[in-house]
């Protein structure tokens, strides 16, 4: 890297880096603050102060969107990626959560396993407030507080020993949920370069998209999902399984689908590769890739289960998070029109269309899924970029889907999509959805405005850089989006 374009990735990081201070400065104002905070710290504050808190934090969130995306520009490697992931995220340690309040949730339901109650038939609200998780359990979001848990018993095994270290205590356990969280993105950041390295492509470019993403920062980092967590772990489990250590590959899927389902999807894929790879005839090759993995993993969810104590309850919990609506869903959009519509033509009840057509676009989903598999298992698609784009269009056919759903599919893509129209899709969408939700965790009207204007000036942007590379490029500058296939290929 020349000492110019090093210096402007400096500049970027440290622009970053303020970007991410102004953040968490602003969050301590107007993040997603508890009901009750014992210690006193992240307590409720007048008008003025909030006022100076929304600028922080939304003057913070856009410059470092705005760095991010000049810092893709630089071309620069996997060392300098990772040092600026470390400033980028230092900052976020000692932050309140921020854009949900779903870490709440997470501790009460440890507490929960902890004193005995079945997260799979009730929700937060059973917990004693002055006992161990009571102040998380009063924190909750208000549609979450009777609903059972969705995660998986792994998922619920850490939440219940940060419970037990913590004694539920809300500033600690938050603290301690965080940890796990940066320890998810240091997986992440760990397995992406060696996936973009066995499918050619820049693994800085793959640390660009998929780990210093201003998405995954805010909900992951910031927001504490345990969505980092599960991609942590498919993506090691796909990158030893393409290295041809498929068991213990299927066993980390198998504990990423104990964090969340949706991981399952990584399953499919990987028995593509490893029925791929045994040789022989075609049967030989379905069986060994269908049954190796899967066993593999079903020994694990299973284990895991009985380790975790909370019984099977799990398999009936997937579908809760349905149950409430989210704009960005396409198919409870369109079936929460169809069935308003029926219902002042018809009188009919608006909810059983809603339904169907919910169904009508998971079901769709599904089976993209396995079209990518078969084109997979065929020869003509990448199974792991099969997986990405598998995994993408579960999202945008879900009958529920926040912002951060996004990165399920992105954090795959990122090492696997060369430089194009997909990387700039993901991009822009990244950026723009950011600002979907607000510090405190809610969705303003004017959020869906700030995103599509993010979208309009991403395309915009787009349009330009692609009108001067027409016109003619600087001599030494990169194409957007884009870096060498060979870049970095030296690091380890």
């Amino acid at each position: 890297m020349g000492a110019s374009r090093a210096w402007t990735a400096r500049g970027h990081r440290y622009l970053g880096t303020a970007g991410a201070v102004a953040v968490v400065l602003g969050g301590w104002a107007v993040g997603t603050l508890p009901a009750h905070d014992p210690w006193g710290l992240w307590v409720p504050h007048g008008p003025a102060v909030r006022a100076v808190g929304h600028a922080l934090a939304y003057g913070g969130l856009t410059v470092l969107v705005v760095a991010w995306w000049l810092y893709g520009r630089t071309g620069a490697g996997v060392r300098d990626s990772l040092v600026t992931l470390g400033w980028w995220t230092a900052p976020f340690v000692v932050a309140p959560p921020l854009y949900s309040a779903d870490v709440y949730s997470y501790i009460a339901q440890g507490a929960m396993v902890l004193e005995g109650h079945d997260v799979y038939e009730a929700g937060p609200s059973v917990l004693d407030p002055a006992g161990p998780g009571g102040d998380a359990a009063a924190s909750v979001g208000h549609h979450w507080t009777d609903t059972p848990a969705p995660y998986g018993p792994f998922f619920l095994l850490l939440a219940r020993g940060v419970a037990w270290a913590t004694g539920g205590t809300l500033v600690p356990a938050v603290l301690m949920m965080r940890l796990l969280a940066l320890a998810a993105l240091a997986l992440i950041a760990w397995a992406l370069p060696r996936l973009a390295r066995a499918h050619g492509r820049s693994p800085g470019a793959a640390l660009w998209l998929g780990a210093l993403n201003p998405l995954l920062l805010m909900h992951v980092a910031g927001g504490l999902h345990n969505d980092g967590l599960m991609a942590g772990l498919m993506l090691a489990g796909v990158l030893l399984a393409l290295r041809g250590r498929w068991v213990a590959g299927s066993a980390l899927l198998g504990l990423a689908m104990m964090v969340k389902s949706p991981a399952a999807v990584a399953l499919l894929f990987v028995a593509v590769l490893v029925g791929r790879a045994a040789g022989g005839g075609t049967v030989r090759r379905v069986v060994k890739g269908l049954v190796g993995p899967g066993a593999v993993a079903g020994g694990v969810v299973a284990l895991t289960t009985l380790v975790a104590g909370t019984g099977f309850g799990w398999v009936g919990t997937q579908s809760v998070a349905g149950r409430i609506h989210t704009a960005l869903s396409a198919s409870s959009d369109i079936g929460l029109g169809l069935g308003q519509l029926l219902r002042v033509l018809a009188g009919t009840d608006p909810d059983p269309v809603k339904a169907a057509v919910q169904n009508l676009g998971l079901a769709a989903g599904v089976a993209l899924i396995l079209v990518l598999a078969w084109r997979s298992a065929a020869g003509r698609l990448d199974p792991v970029h099969g997986l990405g784009l598998g995994l993408v269009a579960l999202v945008a056919l879900s009958p529920m889907v926040q912002p951060w759903y996004l990165l399920w599919g992105t954090a795959v893509l990122a090492a696997t999509a060369a430089g194009g129209r997909l990387r700039e899709v993901l991009a822009v969408l990244s950026a723009a959805l950011v600002y979907e939700t607000q510090p405190s965790g809610s969705t303003p009207a004017f959020g869906f405005v700030l995103a599509a204007l993010t979208c309009v000036a991403g395309v915009l942007w787009l349009r330009g850089e692609r009108d001067g590379e027409g016109r003619g490029r600087v001599p030494g500058q990169r194409a957007p989006m884009e870096a060498p296939a060979g870049a970095d290929l030296p690091t380890a």
